[in-house]
């Protein structure tokens, strides 16, 4: 029996932000960080681990991309330290995105 080696295409697609995920304008209250109470220690990085649509940054100082945060305030509730509070409104003071 002769070995063949068939061709197989194999279909792939690669998730990426688009404008059907921006669901930043679905949040009634908007997450801060407090940088001074932040432990900023890889060792901690709960709320990063337990944000279920993976807005917040793995890097220090800790930043969340509020175009896709929907305002769960999960990160708030595992954070330890209690550096990240939510506050009402979806933007926050000094915010360069300002819809509201």
């Amino acid at each position: 029996m002769a070995d063949k080696i068939r061709e197989t295409t194999i279909a792939a697609s690669k998730p990426a932000p688009g404008e059907a995920g921006r669901t930043g304008d679905w949040r009634s209250h908007t997450p801060r960080i407090d940088h001074e109470k932040c432990s900023q220690k890889e060792t901690c990085l709960l709320c990063w681990l337990y944000c279920p649509d993976g807005v917040i940054s793995r890097e220090f100082p800790l930043e969340i991309d509020l175009e896709y945060c929907k305002g769960c305030g999960i990160c708030a509730e595992e954070c330890p330290r209690k550096a990240i509070t939510m506050v009402e409104g979806r933007q926050i003071e000094g915010d360069p995105d300002e819809r509201r």
